[in-house]
């Protein structure tokens, strides 16, 4: 599985629609905002790998920041901080591991610094809770409540975010960053506009989602099912009751489950589909019952201005626009 012509300043697109606020009063969800100018300055210094591990690549983090690289992000107050996040992210094959490391805040104190496994934007989760692994529960890892029994944390996909409140000047910790191959990803965030990939399911049963957090033209070119091989391609509304089927899924936000439902296909194909989305957010979601290894292939290209306004009169532009 992988993606191809990947580009790199281009995936904070969707961060500067939707990232500017993390809703919420809780010690997991914290308010913030970010210009498109500090987030591309944050992403390009993200660039200067790869640095061998012996001379691992070292720079503070910042109260909100991004992170797409191996090395060691050290945060020490200047000031109170009470609403901070760092977003991480590895390539479509990759986990992500965070260690907790020199940790120097006062958890009596109203400090914490919480490992989630995914990203939260706007209050929505991705991965969804429908298509994630664990419990909602358990993808909040606490520092101030594990302590020394679980300084590692490792993400189920390739995205994960850390929360952190500190109180005092002088306060700090570091975290070590790094990534692991997944041979078989379930859920990923893309980095790019462009490319291609295949995502495939080895008879287990689980949801995945394949997110393009750009408006995209999607070419679907193969879906096979062990069931339904070699039969002809459709669309039908009743793929649910199949248990084996893709999603087509567009909108505006990171919740899969809030998507807009574009169309299903349960009938294994091979020849291309194509279809142009104009949201923020274009999903590939596979629903597998764990009897067949199902796969599916698709490339996908950003949509341009004028290809945009051509297709805004369609329902999929018009739900985008108004939610």
């Amino acid at each position: 599985m992988r993606v191809m012509e990947r580009t790199f300043r281009e995936q904070l697109f969707f961060l500067v629609l939707c990232l500017s606020v993390l809703k919420g009063d809780s010690r997991y969800i914290e308010n913030n905002e970010i210009s498109k100018d500090e987030l591309y300055s944050f992403f390009n210094s993200e660039l200067k790998r790869e640095t061998p591990e012996e001379l691992m690549y070292r720079r503070p983090l910042r109260c909100l920041d991004m992170v797409a690289m191996e090395g060691q992000f050290t945060f020490t107050a200047e000031r109170p901080q009470l609403s901070c996040a760092a977003f991480f992210m590895a390539e479509p094959n990759e986990l992500i591991s965070v260690d907790y490391d020199n940790v120097d805040i006062d958890c009596r104190g109203g400090d914490f610094i919480t490992v989630f496994d995914g990203w939260v934007m706007k209050g929505e989760k991705f991965p969804s809770t429908q298509d994630h692994p664990l419990p909602l529960f358990e993808r909040y890892v606490d520092y101030c409540d594990s302590g020394s029994l679980r300084r590692t944390v490792r993400s189920s996909q390739n995205v994960a975010m850390v929360f952190f409140r500190i109180h005092s000047a002088g306060s700090s910790f570091t975290l070590t960053v790094r990534k692991h191959i997944n041979p078989f990803p379930c859920n990923v965030i893309s980095q790019s506009p462009e490319g291609t990939y295949t995502m495939v399911i080895p008879q287990q049963h689980r949801n995945c989602s394949f997110s393009i957090i750009y408006p995209v033209e999607i070419d679907i070119s193969e879906f096979s099912l062990g069931h339904y091989n070699n039969f002809p391609k459709r669309s039908m509304p009743g793929c649910a009751e199949s248990g084996d089927f893709v999603q087509l899924l567009g909108g505006n936000g990171i919740d899969t489950s809030k998507l807009l439902p574009i169309t299903d296909l349960c009938i294994s194909f091979t020849g291309p589909t194509h279809m142009k989305i104009g949201c923020d957010n274009t999903v590939v979601r596979m629903v597998s019952s764990g009897r067949f290894v199902s796969r599916v292939s698709f490339s996908y290209r950003l949509l341009d201005s004028q290809e945009l306004q051509t297709i805004k009169v369609n329902n999929v532009e018009d739900f985008c626009f108004n939610n």
